[in-house]
């Protein structure tokens, strides 16, 4: 009983692990089955970098999220830690998206190559995010923030408030 949140996550870990696996072989299953089988006549050399550009898509994400999601054991096989919790956001989040992503792109992309520029919000969503990061250093001194008349009596209450002082209160004898 006292690892039991730990066992709990390594099996909520493993069974996600194993339907993102199901989700990647099934996009490839169907790429290849209709793009090469169905439009044979269709497919050049660029439907193979294609192809190989989704599996390096879905490995790498996929490599990073399975050595997140990892148990941890002691020396003699008690479990420590169950891994990652995969439901949390933040990196976790973002290797999700990317093989999410990739899935659509392969799968819609037997309809239209236009679909290969949903790959661009990838990288859009990676600028977006350094900018606001990039953003935070660039105005950190440069910009002098007004106060509106609210704010400032609230500030100036204070600064009174703090320079009175405390009143002490004591009993008389």
């Amino acid at each position: 009983m006292a690892n039991q949140g730990a066992k709990k996550r390594r099996e909520e870990n493993s069974r996600h692990m194993a339907r993102l696996l199901r989700i990647i072989i099934t996009c490839n299953v169907i790429y290849v089955l209709v793009r090469m089988l169905i439009f044979h006549s269709s497919f050049t050399w660029k439907h193979w970098v294609g192809l190989v550009f989704t599996s390096l898509a879905y490995a790498i994400p996929y490599q990073q999220l399975s050595a997140m999601a990892k148990p941890a054991y002691a020396d003699d096989g008690e479990l420590l830690d169950g891994g990652f919790d995969m439901s949390t956001g933040g990196v976790c989040g973002y290797l999700h998206d990317v093989i999410y992503i990739t899935s659509f792109v392969q799968v819609m992309s037997i309809a239209s190559e236009k679909f290969w520029f949903t790959y661009l919000a990838i990288p859009g969503f990676g600028l977006y995010k350094s900018f606001d990061f990039i953003k935070g250093f660039l105005s950190h001194g440069s910009e002098v923030e007004t106060e509106d008349e609210k704010t400032r009596k609230k500030r100036e209450k204070m600064e009174k408030k703090a320079a009175r002082g405390k009143i002490l209160k004591t009993r008389g004898r």
